[in-house]
């Protein structure tokens, strides 16, 4: 046994060793300064020591995170690429683009570990008349379609949130894609539109200086390690006895084909890197918490099993992208 142990760790030092020699790269499906290029970045300043290597990103925005997917699944699975996925990507853009899907989230990709899990926040101008989340859904009902809301784009996890509040509350609220949040929140700051569902990170600052009045969170319950929204009401206060509970991870994974060896070894690194303080403690007040998977495997069962939670999503949103 000890002779197969040697004889295992010699066939596996040759790659581990080519990888070490060569920066790191992470993907970003999105622009810089959202919520999922903060997190690759404070995940690579913590996994490069681990790694004893430079870990660098790169953001590749575009149709809903598939061109960086399609990206790094072509990449040649040496452990110099690995991809900032995540649950929209993964789970629901199969059934957004249906046919012309150009990945398969199990067949093309090593998983590694999820990285952070985060939730949406529901805000509307300051200066708009309704108060409250209870004010806000009078209003709605009161003129059908006539309210507004922001979204990141079509098949985002801003589109999905509000999809499912409008089935949730029972109204009726008219989208309007952007590409990305930052356009969104500067025509929600000018008054051109009535509200936001969308990530916490870019959001909570205009809340925090008073611009923008948070009227829920997209969570069953509160986010009270966020300072600024304490005390805004989570879902199962505000709509109970629904499954209203929205929430999205980010995670890590490789190329198909990568070796076990460098799985493995982004796996101890990933968990490394999630599990200091200086990585968890700065998601904090983002809206975001860390989160880890046991093993590459635990994450690739979640894939999977996710996958109708967020085909539900899709249907009852009624967006397609093929």
């Amino acid at each position: 046994m000890r002779r197969r142990g040697l004889l295992l760790g010699a066939l596996a030092a040759p790659a581990i060793a080519r990888a070490q020699a060569r920066p790191v790269k992470i993907v970003v499906p999105f622009p810089p300064g959202g919520a999922a290029d903060i997190t690759a970045r404070l995940l690579a300043e913590q996994m490069a020591p681990l790694l004893n290597q430079p870990v660098v990103i790169e953001n590749r925005p575009g149709a809903g995170g598939n061109i960086a997917a399609e990206a790094v699944a072509r990449s040649a699975p040496d452990g110099g690429t690995v991809f900032l996925g995540g649950a929209t990507i993964f789970c629901a853009n199969r059934y957004l683009y249906r046919s012309s899907m150009p990945f398969d989230a199990l067949r093309d990709f090593a998983h590694i570990s999820r990285v952070s899990i985060g939730t949406t926040l529901l805000v509307t101008r300051a200066d708009r008349p309704w108060r409250d989340f209870g004010q806000f859904v009078a209003a709605a009902k009161a003129a059908p379609g006539r309210l507004s809301a922001g979204n990141s784009g079509w098949g985002t996890i801003s589109n999905l949130t509000i999809a499912k509040l409008c089935k949730a509350a029972g109204i009726e609220i008219g989208q309007v894609p952007y590409r990305g949040l930052a356009p969104g929140i500067n025509d929600l700051l000018a008054g051109n539109l009535d509200l936001l569902f969308d990530g916490l990170p870019a959001i909570v600052p205009h809340v925090r200086e008073g611009r923008l009045r948070a009227l829920a969170v997209g969570s069953a319950k509160r986010v009270t390690y966020v300072p600024g929204i304490e005390d805004v009401p989570g879902m199962a206060e505000l709509i109970p006895g629904t499954d209203m509970d929205m929430a999205f991870w980010y995670c890590l994974s490789a190329p198909a084909g990568t070796p076990a060896e460098l799985v493995t070894r982004f796996h101890q690194a990933t968990i490394g890197a999630a599990r200091s303080p200086a990585y968890a403690e700065k998601l904090l007040p983002l809206g975001f918490t860390a989160i880890t998977d046991d093993s590459p495997a635990a994450l690739t069962e979640l894939i999977r099993r996710e996958d109708a939670v967020w085909k539900g999503l899709v249907e009852l949103s009624g967006v397609r992208l093929d």
